[in-house]
C-alpha cells in the first residue's frame, strides 16, 4: 500500500486523520492518505502568497530544466506511474500508459513553452508626443493558483495545472481528485525532489468545503477547475475578483455524413463512446448518422462495442474497466431505465455488474431524455439519423453544453459550415469529439467552461501583460 503525505509549500505533513484509497475495480485497499484540514489550507495559501516575489525571480532556464526533467522521470517510469492509475482510479492499464506518455509531453511542451513566452512590441510614435519612446509588453504571473483536477485523468489532468503554473512561475496549491490522490501526490513528491522551489507547491487532499477556502480568499489569484459543470459554475460563483478557468463537461455529439466509409470509422466512434468506461468529458455521447448509412453504420458499431474488452483494470486487454463508484454505475442504469421507459430502444448492453456497465447503444431516445440532456459520463450512447445537414447542426447546438463535437464528412462545405455554426470550444473533422492532442487550445463554452487549457493557453491564462513605456532621459 501506497502511503501519501500532504504537502504545504514543500513541507510534508500527515496531520491527524488519514483516509484509504480503494480500487474501483475489487474495493482492494491501495494506499493512504493524509486528510488536510482548514489550517493546512490556510497555511498552503499563506506560503504561497508569500513566495510570489521569490517565484518571479526563480529563472526561466531552471524552470524549463525542472519541466524537462519531470517528463522524462514520468517516461523512465512509466510502468509504475501506469500501474498506480489504474488502481486507484480503475482506467484500464493500456490507456493508463497513455495517459502516462500524454502527460510527459505535457511537461515537455511546457518546458519549450517556458523558454520561448513573452510579451510583444508595439508602436508608440503614432502621434508626435509619442516619439522617440520604445512600447513593449511583458507578461507577468497573476499569483497564487487554485487547482482543482478531476479522477479520470489523475495524472495528466494534473500535470496540464502544474507544468504551465510553474512555467510562468506561479504558486499552486492542489486538490487532487478525492477517489484517486494517491497519484497526483507522487508527481508533487518528483517535482520538489528535482529541485522545485518549496514555496511553489501544496498540495492536499481535503473535503470540499475545505478547498473553497482558497476559492474564497482574496489571496488566490487564479481558480483553474476540471471537473462537472454544477460544481464548477458554483466555484466560480464563490471566486471573486480571480481569473477563472473552467474545464467542464459535455454531452459530445458526433455526425457521420453519407460520404464517408462508415465501417472504417465504427470503431474510432465505439472507442470514443465507451473507452475507459466512457468517464471522458468529450467523449462520443450522441451519435448522429445520415439516414442513408444508418443501417450500416448501426450494424459496425454494435459489432465493436460488443466485442470490447470489459473488466479488470490491469488486463492488458481490457478497454472497457469499472466506473468510478457504485453511484456512478447506479446513475447511468437509472437513465437507461428512464431512456427505456419514454420508448428507447436498447441496441446492445445495457445491463451492469456492481461499477461495471456495459457499452450500450440507445435507439429513438425521446430528445428530453436525461442520456441525451445531461453529460453522461459513461459508456453509454444515443444513435440517432438526420436527412438535413442544417437540421443537424441545430440538434448539436440544441444543448446547454459546447465543449467538442466530431464531424465526419469528404465534403469541404459542409465542414467548414459547421466550423461556423457549431457552438462548440472545438470542432473536430473527421475525427470524434474525443480527439485531444495537448498542445491544442482546449475548452468549451455555454456552460462547458471558459478559458483554455493547452500548455501556452494555459499560461497566458495564468499571466496578464505589464505594458513597459521607456523614453531617453532628458
Amino acid at each position: 500500500m501506497r502511503q501519501a503525505a500532504m504537502v504545504v509549500a514543500g513541507e510534508r505533513r500527515w496531520g491527524a486523520r488519514r483516509e484509504l484509497v480503494r480500487s474501483p475495480w475489487d474495493l482492494a485497499h491501495v494506499g493512504e492518505v493524509a486528510v488536510g484540514e482548514a489550517h493546512d489550507i490556510d497555511a498552503a495559501i499563506e506560503r504561497a502568497h508569500a513566495a510570489r516575489a521569490q517565484l518571479r525571480e526563480w529563472p526561466v532556464h531552471a524552470r524549463a530544466a525542472l519541466l524537462q526533467a519531470t517528463a522524462e522521470r514520468m517516461r523512465a517510469r512509466a510502468d509504475e506511474l501506469a500501474r498506480l492509475i489504474a488502481l486507484e482510479s480503475g482506467k484500464p492499464i493500456a490507456l493508463a500508459r497513455h495517459e502516462v506518455a500524454r502527460a510527459a509531453l505535457t511537461f515537455e511542451l511546457s518546458a519549450g513553452e517556458a523558454r520561448t513566452f513573452g510579451g510583444a512590441t508595439f508602436p508608440v510614435d503614432l502621434e508626435p508626443r509619442g516619439e522617440g519612446r520604445l512600447g513593449f509588453t511583458v507578461r507577468v504571473s497573476r499569483g497564487v493558483v487554485a487547482a482543482l483536477a478531476p479522477f479520470n485523468f489523475p495524472l495528466n489532468l494534473v500535470a496540464h495545472k502544474l507544468a504551465p503554473a510553474l512555467a510562468v512561475g506561479s504558486p499552486v496549491i492542489l486538490k487532487p481528485a478525492p477517489q484517486c490522490p494517491l497519484t497526483a501526490l507522487w508527481l508533487v513528491e518528483w517535482l520538489l525532489e528535482l529541485g522545485a522551489p518549496s514555496a511553489a507547491l501544496s498540495a492536499l487532499h481535503c473535503a470540499p468545503e475545505v478547498a473553497e477556502r482558497m476559492v474564497r480568499d482574496e489571496r488566490v489569484a487564479v481558480l483553474s477547475f476540471t471537473g462537472s459543470d454544477r460544481v464548477g459554475w458554483h466555484l466560480k460563483s464563490l471566486a471573486g475578483r480571480k481569473q477563472v478557468l473552467l474545464e467542464l463537461g459535455g454531452n459530445a455529439p458526433c455526425i457521420v455524413d453519407a460520404s464517408v466509409d462508415v465501417a472504417a470509422i465504427a470503431k474510432s466512434v465505439a472507442l470514443a463512446a465507451f473507452a475507459h468506461a466512457g468517464q471522458v468529458c468529450v467523449k462520443a455521447q450522441r451519435v448522429l448518422v445520415h439516414e442513408s448509412v444508418r443501417a450500416e453504420f448501426e450494424r459496425n458499431l454494435l459489432q465493436v462495442a460488443r466485442s470490447l474488452p470489459c473488466g479488470d483494470p490491469l488486463d492488458e486487454r481490457t478497454l472497457v474497466g469499472p466506473m468510478i463508484d457504485e453511484s456512478a454505475a447506479l446513475r447511468i442504469s437509472t437513465w437507461i431505465g428512464e431512456a427505456r421507459a419514454g420508448g428507447a430502444r436498447v441496441l446492445c448492453g445495457g445491463a451492469r455488474t456492481g461499477r461495471l456497465v456495459e457499452p450500450t447503444v440507445l435507439a429513438d431516445v425521446a430528445p428530453h431524455a436525461r442520456v441525451c440532456t445531461e453529460e453522461i459520463f459513461g459508456p453509454v450512447a444515443t444513435l440517432e439519423s438526420w436527412r438535413d445537414f442544417d437540421d443537424a447542426l441545430e440538434r448539436c447546438n440544441a444543448t446547454r453544453y459546447g465543449l467538442q463535437v466530431g464531424l465526419f464528412t469528404r465534403d469541404l462545405g459542409r465542414a467548414l459550415q459547421a466550423v461556423r455554426t457549431l457552438e462548440y470550444g472545438g470542432v473536430i473533422v473527421n475525427d470524434t469529439s474525443a480527439f485531444r492532442i495537448d498542445s491544442m487550445p482546449y475548452g468549451g463554452t455555454k456552460a462547458s467552461g471558459i478559458g483554455r487549457e493547452g500548455p501556452r493557453s494555459a499560461m497566458e491564462e495564468l499571466t496578464e501583460p505589464r505594458t513597459v513605456v521607456l523614453r531617453p532621459a532628458p
